[in-house]
């Protein structure tokens, strides 16, 4: 790192750690609650989940047209510890009232109402508490420096994914206590309190930082600067209204490549997730057991993407570029499930997904989150949500379709491997285009 970097990188990795150390107590809940009743309810979940997504990201648009940076991110945060608390409270009365957690014998018409409607809003909403922070970081990093400490900061995500899961895991392994859900919802909405806190810290660092991109945008607002119409970067709102982020996506090439590049994405890791809910599904017996088994599948996945993160990550980017690293998740996941297919157990699917996921989130997220430097503050905060959550549900619709085709069809893990063939060779295709037409954008 440069002179002053430091200090805002660090921060910026306490920020990422509070934020997937929070999501990490809720994941496992979501999880378990999604598979309890089987795997047929699951798949209308996926489908219920692309509309909402949708409903979300045009209410989201909305909020980001009428306020800045400094108060839709708390705003946001706030609203996740609130809906929190109300699914904990729901969820206290009904066991309280004598019934049970959804999936268990004493389940009640309540319980089954929480238990998808939480797995429901937190498949939403997760996508947007990581969207907006990375948002946050090409505001304040640019792409040379994003290229060099993304995967930095990724590794304070990584550490507070790592405690989440493991906290997770070892109190599921001591408790079957019907209050365990409403527990943990309740640690992971202090989690979201602290990020508030340490989010408004970071921008005021970055604005008075020489290090930061916010610098001259702070001195802008203060009379100082051109006033280039950076509005939303500093005290104003961003304006516009809550469609401009489908049309960004819709009339830009670029933005509808990158939207493409997620669905491949999305589609791949639905696949996996519905396979490895099957194997998780079949080994456990209670509902923490289930809970408990998916949380040891995000720690092993987190430890594999930590390793990544601090070995290789930085090296990867700086020697490929952006293209040939976006190149290697496709790679991966065809190679994955030709191995799955010839040894579909359980061993082996934890190694496969946790492979998988230190690719995503070591390699292919910081890569793919440059890509968002070079378009407008308006597009970060728009358009952004609009990929990462709409198109990235819709991927998930896409996969959890396929999925069933193959169980309607009876077909094997062979066939989900064979069909990864031309899904592979097109997505490493999109990835080199992507990376070129960044670079086409920074020279331009």
């Amino acid at each position: 790192m440069k002179r002053g970097e430091f200090a805002l990188a660090a921060m910026s990795a306490l920020f990422f750690f509070v934020i997937l150390c929070g999501y990490f107590f809720l994941r496992p809940v979501r999880e378990a609650m999604g598979v309890a009743r089987g795997m047929d309810e699951l798949r209308w979940l996926f489908a219920i989940n692309c509309f909402a997504s949708l409903a979300a990201v045009l209410a989201f648009g909305g909020v980001v047209a009428r306020t800045n940076r400094r108060r839709f991110i708390p705003v946001a945060y706030l609203f996740v510890i609130v809906c929190l608390i109300g699914f904990a409270a729901l969820i206290i009365q009904d066991v309280r009232s004598g019934g049970g957690l959804i999936g268990t014998d004493a389940q009640t018409a309540r319980s089954r109402g929480v238990g998808y409607s939480f797995y429901i809003w937190l498949t939403v909403i997760n996508l947007f508490t990581t969207s907006v922070f990375w948002a946050f970081m090409v505001d304040i990093f640019d792409v040379d420096q994003g290229k060099r400490m993304f995967a930095f900061v990724g590794i304070g995500g990584t550490l507070g994914a790592i405690c989440g899961s493991w906290a997770t895991n070892v109190i599921s392994g001591r408790t079957e206590s019907p209050y365990l859900p409403a527990g943990l919802m309740l640690m992971g909405a202090a989690f979201f309190a602290v990020a508030i806190a340490v989010m408004l810290i970071l921008d005021r660092m970055a604005v008075r930082s020489d290090a930061s991109r916010l610098s001259a945008v702070g001195a802008a607002a203060a009379g100082e600067g051109d006033g280039d119409g950076q509005s939303g970067d500093a005290g104003g709102a961003i304006g516009g209204t809550f469609w401009d982020g489908v049309r960004a996506v819709a009339t830009s090439p670029y933005l509808l490549g990158v939207g493409l590049w997620v669905v491949f994405m999305a589609v791949s890791n639905t696949l996996i997730y519905f396979t490895q809910a099957n194997i998780i599904l079949s080994d456990s017996d209670t509902f923490s057991q289930l809970l408990g088994n998916f949380a040891q599948f995000d720690n092993v996945a987190q430890i594999a993407t930590l390793i990544t993160q601090i070995f290789i990550t930085t090296h990867v980017i700086r020697k490929l570029g952006v293209g040939w690293t976006l190149a290697i998740l496709p790679l991966v996941t065809l190679a994955g499930f030709a191995v799955l297919a010839v040894w579909p157990v359980y061993g082996v699917m934890m190694i496969f997904q946790a492979v998988h996921r230190a690719t995503r989130y070591a390699i292919s997220r910081p890569s793919r989150e440059t890509l968002f430097s070079v378009v407008t503050p308006s597009e970060k905060y728009k358009a952004k949500p609009v990929v990462d959550v709409f198109l990235y549900r819709g991927g998930d619709l896409a996969g959890a379709g396929i999925d069933g085709l193959f169980a309607v069809l009876g077909l094997t893990l062979v066939w989900v491997a064979v069909s990864t063939g031309p899904l592979a060779a097109m997505w490493i295709a999109l990835s080199i285009g992507l990376g070129r037409a960044q670079a086409r954008k920074v020279t331009g």
